[in-house]
């Protein structure tokens, strides 16, 4: 059952942390089984089928549900979503945040050159702009009184972009992870997965929490020790061990969101 973790009296970095007697031994032999269950999965679906255009999968095709409308995926959800998580990257780095909207801005701007995210946030009036902002610090607030600081000897790597090419390309899982903290090397599992949401925990963060660490056991061949997700809408923090049953489960949907994309083709 999925960890839910008030931010106080623990700070998110100290809920990450958890207990370090009680980490498993690092599972280095389950990401093959993974990736054939995978493979043996999308050929029941595909066949010997040549796709021209390869079937994606994202967190973001696990985390809404067809029978409903995530509201955090319209344009100002999704750039709210982006300037939020450009905030976390300036907050484990050590940046001191002093005008939430406009730092956060300017960090993705020395990122992108164009988008249609970027088009929109440049259309904008000033009234809408304003509402943005306010709205932006209302979640940086969250997120900096919850975080606390991550140290550095846990070498946090931050919008983590990962690409699994399945089925000779004709499938590809894309993922970015806001952080990651941790270390593959070692006798023990200690990598740790986070995300930020400016949305409230649901089902589909469940799936998204998931599908984080069965991408990444698959990137990295070594399971991770957590995956957590942070809702800067609710303050709660969801984490979850990985294990066997977690990422077998994960298997099931990936598989699941190919075949509802194959029927729809």
């Amino acid at each position: 059952m999925t960890t839910t973790t008030p931010i106080s009296p623990l700070s998110v970095v100290d809920a990450l942390r958890g207990d370090r007697a009680r980490r498993p031994p690092a599972d280095t032999s389950s990401a093959a089984g993974l990736r054939a269950e995978l493979e043996d999965g999308i050929y029941e679906i595909l066949g010997a089928e040549t796709l021209v255009v390869p079937i994606t999968v994202r967190a973001a095709s696990l985390r809404q549900s067809s029978r409903s409308t995530d509201l955090s995926q319209s344009p100002t959800g999704l750039l709210r979503g982006v300037l939020v998580s450009q905030l976390l990257r300036l907050l484990t780095v050590g940046v001191t945040v002093e005008h939430a909207f406009d730092d956060a801005v300017a960090a993705w701007r020395g990122e992108v050159e164009a988008g249609n995210l970027l088009a929109y946030l440049n259309q904008l009036d000033g009234d809408e702009r304003a509402r943005l902002a306010t709205d932006v610090t209302a979640h940086a607030v969250t997120l900096t009184r919850a975080m606390g600081e991550v140290p550095r000897r846990w070498m946090p790597r931050t919008g983590v972009r990962a690409t699994q090419r399945l089925a000779a390309g004709r499938v590809v899982l894309r993922d970015v992870i806001d952080l990651i903290v941790g270390s593959t090397v070692g006798d023990v599992a200690s990598v740790v997965l986070f995300d930020v949401t400016t949305s409230p925990l649901g089902e589909g963060a469940e799936r998204a929490l998931r599908y984080h660490a069965l991408v990444q056991t698959l990137r990295t061949s070594i399971v991770p020790l957590r995956t957590a997700m942070f809702s800067t809408a609710t303050g709660e923090l969801w984490m979850r061990d990985v294990d066997h049953e977690l990422l077998g489960r994960s298997v099931r949907e990936v598989l699941s969101a190919v075949r509802d994309q194959w029927v729809l083709r």
